[in-house]
């Protein structure tokens, strides 16, 4: 029996996580740019996160699940950003898409440097309805950042259950 979860349910993210099911049962090569291009057609939805309480927090980003396939072993979920909030530094031990559906965050590369630390490389901003992919590879180093005056909200999915985000997703540098 195969065990998925969906926290909140409403006709547009139901078909949202329709799409990208259909998309993650694809071949492994080029599974998150499937899933990214799936969830790209919903982003811009007022009503995707309807009916669903998606509080923010001063301190942190706060995830919120949406979604869970167990037995596939990959989650969804959304991600609320404040202003000025950022993720760690981080390359992906897991696959990973994900689409902006409030707001707009950049999302900066980086290279490892002579030193070994990360050095930015380059910043691209991603509005509402953008999307980005990325292969398990903790030398795909990026960080996204809200930078924006107004709170901002992106859906991620990630090929690992929600119950191992704590270590199965971010290879985090240190700055």
């Amino acid at each position: 029996m195969n065990q998925i979860t969906t926290v909140a349910r409403n006709a547009t993210l139901q078909a949202m996580i329709e799409a990208v099911t259909a998309a993650e049962r694809g071949p492994d090569t080029g599974r998150e740019c499937r899933i990214a291009e799936a969830m790209a057609p919903f982003l811009d939805r007022p009503e995707l996160l309807a009916g669903f309480d998606c509080p923010g927090c001063p301190d942190r980003y706060v995830r919120h699940l949406l979604h869970e396939d167990r037995d596939a072993g990959w989650a969804m979920v959304a991600i609320v950003w404040e202003p000025g909030q950022a993720s760690p530094v981080h390359g992906h031990r897991t696959w990973c898409a994900f689409g902006v559906h409030r707001g707009w965050v950049e999302e900066r590369f980086f290279a490892l440097g002579s030193s070994g630390k990360p050095v930015r490389t380059r910043t691209i901003p991603r509005p509402m309805g953008a999307t980005s992919c990325g292969p398990a590879d903790i030398t795909l180093i990026h960080q996204l950042h809200n930078a924006s005056d107004a709170t901002a909200i992106s859906i991620h999915v990630y090929g690992v259950r929600y119950d191992s985000f704590g270590e199965g997703v971010n290879w985090v540098y240190a700055a």
